[in-house]
């Protein structure tokens, strides 16, 4: 590797940890300050304020890296272009035979790098870290009542609705399963204090245990529902080995699991590919076409965040920028209308006006030729 490859390299990476890391430090301090006093709660029950609060932005990182990744890359490769044009370093380079587009080799190799990482992040870490992303500060133990929106079990075509839900324990207070007549026309709906949601495990399908059922009465002396040859409710009555229930006690059995039930868009925002699929095969759920464009997103991400640098870079390179400052409104510029296009087309596909997989690869199709064309003067 050449001395002018590691000085542009060693000069991306510290203006991409820079400013990274100045946007991180103002998002944490804001948000601390906003929300000290849920903090000082939370920390009391769990241990202190200090770990809870690098536990809780130790994830959030995450979530940031992959909002502001595309943009700041951005950032960073033309201010490093535009510091070597401010001290004359580009004219000498290009004096001495060497071409713009050499030049800048190394820092294009960065870009995708990092589009690289950005993509191994949405897919490996933030999917990990799902649950925790998606609580906001005035939840971090998941101790508050959150709203339940009414949710259609569509394999079994239980409605499931409730009170609130806790995210700490997976439970719905007070929840109303409402049955269709399908399974039973002795009795319409289940209503208990309380019901948790339990994952598979062994011979146990996933479902929701409800306990302290008020209705139907007497819940424990009732048989076992089943639709279509396999079973949907379980009570104390016939419960088979792989679940011991107390006369007060059913189980549901259910594909909807809890995040499903509750995560609402961050579930398809915090989850990998491969959960969004088998979210759109589950047959008890009924994602829209926001899924499926989602979908697609993830895919062509790397790709758009490659043109996004070639439709920014070409402009400073074009105008020999020398004002660093410049170059950053030239990048938020670029960036707005480029995101405001591909996000403006995802929401079309997202409400069926045109095909999900054309919402998200036409950005590309859109912006690909333009920036071949804006970056002619590179190859010269």
């Amino acid at each position: 590797m050449r001395i002018i490859d590691r000085y542009l390299l060693g000069q991306f990476i510290k203006t991409f940890a820079i400013f990274f890391l100045s946007l991180t430090g103002l998002i944490i301090v804001f948000d601390c300050f906003t929300n000290l006093g849920e903090y000082l709660r939370c920390g009391a029950k769990s241990g202190g304020v200090l770990k809870l609060l690098a536990q809780y932005y130790g994830v959030q990182v995450f979530g940031l890296f992959d909002r502001t990744n595309a943009l700041l890359t951005l950032i960073a490769v033309m201010f490093t272009v535009s510091w070597i044009q401010r001290h004359n370093e580009m004219t000498a380079l290009m004096a001495a035979g060497v071409s713009r587009l050499r030049i800048v080799k190394p820092l294009i190799f960065a870009a995708v790098a990092m589009s690289l990482v950005a993509a191994a992040n949405r897919e490996v870490m933030i999917p990990r870290f799902r649950e925790q992303l998606t609580r906001r500060p005035q939840d971090l133990l998941g101790d508050n009542a959150q709203t339940l929106a009414p949710q259609i079990d569509y394999q079994t075509d239980v409605q499931i609705r409730g009170k609130n839900t806790y995210a700490d324990l997976r439970r719905i207070e007070k929840p109303e399963f409402r049955l269709p007549l399908a399974l039973t026309d002795d009795y319409k709906e289940v209503l208990a204090e309380n019901a948790y949601y339990l994952p598979a495990e062994g011979d146990r399908p996933s479902g929701y245990l409800l306990d302290g059922v008020r209705t139907p009465k007497h819940i424990g002396q009732r048989s076992s529902l089943s639709f279509s040859g396999k079973p949907v409710l379980i009570t104390p009555r016939d419960a088979p080995g792989w679940i011991k229930l107390k006369p007060d006690q059913c189980f549901l059995v259910s594909n909807l699991d809890f995040d499903q039930l509750t995560g609402g868009i961050a579930f398809k925002q915090f989850s990998s590919i491969r959960q969004l699929i088998a979210g759109l095969n589950n047959p008890s759920v009924d994602f829209g076409a926001d899924v499926r464009v989602a979908v697609h997103a993830r895919i062509v991400q790397p790709l758009l965040d490659v043109t996004l640098l070639f439709l920014g870079l070409p402009l400073v390179l074009r105008r020999e920028s020398r004002n660093v400052f410049l170059t950053i409104g030239i990048c938020i510029v670029v960036t707005a209308g480029f995101l405001l296009t591909t996000l403006g087309l995802q929401y079309l596909g997202s409400i069926y006006l045109i095909q999900p997989a054309l919402a998200a690869w036409a950005p590309l199709i859109i912006f690909v030729p333009l920036a071949v064309a804006l970056a002619q003067p590179m190859w010269e």
